[in-house]
């Protein structure tokens, strides 16, 4: 079995896509960004934000201010409008209270779980917490990295083996971001074109099984 150290699988991720200048948005635009890109692509989200800074509703005060359906109306694009509103809406009331919260306090919100506590804490708050979802599983588990039943398995796994360090922890999870979309795609992966073939053991697999 394969088994690659991750800081490799980051070099020759960085050293093939170089800098992705991930996550996009500034200030409380981030934190809104990770609760609308729940379920739904970044492209939709950049609709909803579009709207969002229309109107002046990239605030925590703005949003708490703002009518149930008119909020709603602006974030449409992004799906799950119904309760995503009332997520923005809970995150607003922390922040108000606590521009700066914890990890516990997040995740306590209605709407925030791991990944998009995480993703508030890395790319807003500049605090090294290793951001795991569906994309960086999915090419871990193909790479040979491991087989864990949980996120907060994957993201022990990173934090152990990988320096806690912001810089490294942003980089590392926009290169999983856009391997996936590039190359490693969940139903058509182009292993054939990959430059991590010769090192992923699911690449490995279905070469053997042509």
């Amino acid at each position: 079995m394969i088994i690659m150290d991750p800081n490799i699988l980051f070099k020759k991720m960085y050293h093939f896509y170089g800098d992705q200048d991930w996550w996009p948005g500034e200030g409380f635009e981030i934190a809104i960004g990770a609760i609308l890109t729940q379920n739904t692509s970044w492209s939709n989200v950049e609709k909803a934000l579009e709207n969002l800074r229309k109107y002046d509703l990239l605030n925590p005060k703005a949003i708490l201010q703002s009518k149930d359906d008119f909020l709603k109306e602006q974030i449409k694009p992004s799906g799950f409008f119904n309760k995503k509103s009332k997520y923005l809406k809970n995150l607003s009331k922390l922040w108000i209270a606590n521009s700066n919260p914890t990890r516990k306090e997040l995740l306590a919100v209605k709407g925030i779980g791991e990944e998009t506590a995480d993703s508030i804490l890395l790319y807003l708050l500049n605090s090294p917490e290793f951001v795991i979802d569906t994309y960086t599983i999915r090419i871990s588990e193909r790479i040979g990295l491991g087989s864990f039943h949980s996120k907060s398995k994957w993201k022990e796994f990173f934090e152990k083996n990988i320096e806690k360090n912001v810089s490294i922890y942003n980089k590392f999870h926009a290169l999983f971001v856009i391997h996936a979309k590039t190359l490693c795609k969940k139903n058509n992966p182009l292993c054939i074109s990959c430059f991590l073939k010769e090192d992923c053991l699911f690449g490995k697999m279905r070469e053997d099984s042509i």
